[in-house]
């Protein structure tokens, strides 16, 4: 674990809430059995319906990109394993988080229940379409990646809200940060490339 932190460390993971909150949440709860020993790598690992945990560099770095406040309402696309969503709320008054896939929903759910994370509101559904009934958010963070500026999404935030997602159609796409300046504009910063699987429309009809 201390090599990890440090590892993020020295790769601009900075923010001392941030690396508290990674330090504090037991990745290796949401890491399959197949790969309890590397739990604590600085990698990716697959999970179940073709998904996958997120590296814990880029789950640092588009947390600490976020600017999380203590009485933030946090959307979060792609609740996937729950790890991203645990590290969120840490941080947050109030985390709502969308999945399309059952099986991982509600994995996902009993991970949170063992922990006594009781800020999680978890909503099976299409996560492209987000969570309008409980808009807007203060921030929102999209967990897979976007084909091209997402909309709809950003029609969910504050006016001086924070959005950080991957948005592009290859294997490898651009992380983005959108920070809305108050009066329905976003400025956009590119924080670099990552590797997400797609957003994919609707919800999964078999897991």
């Amino acid at each position: 674990m201390a090599r990890l932190i440090l590892s993020l460390r020295s790769q601009g993971v900075t923010d001392s809430k941030v690396l508290n909150a990674i330090e504090s949440t037991p990745r290796q709860m949401f890491t399959p059995e197949l790969f309890q020993d590397r739990a604590w790598e600085d990698s990716a690992l697959p999970i179940a319906c073709g998904q996958t945990i997120s590296q814990p560099y880029i789950v640092g770095l588009m947390t600490q990109a976020l600017q999380i406040e203590p009485r933030s309402r946090v959307l979060e696309i792609g609740t996937g394993s729950g790890y991203q969503t645990a590290i969120l709320s840490k941080l947050a008054r109030l985390i709502y988080t969308v999945e399309r896939y059952r099986t991982l929903m509600a994995e996902a759910q009993a991970r949170f229940k063992a922990l006594g994370l009781t800020n999680i509101i978890t909503r099976f559904g299409d996560g492209g379409a987000g969570w309008p009934e409980q808009a807007p958010f203060d921030r929102i963070m999209v967990t897979a990646a976007a084909p091209g500026e997402p909309k709809a999404l950003l029609a969910q935030l504050k006016p001086s809200g924070i959005l950080v997602a991957p948005v592009g159609r290859g294997p490898v796409q651009t992380l983005r940060r959108y920070v809305g300046d108050g009066a329905g504009d976003f400025a956009v910063e590119v924080l670099g490339d990552v590797r997400f699987v797609p957003l994919l429309d609707g919800v999964a009809k078999e897991l």
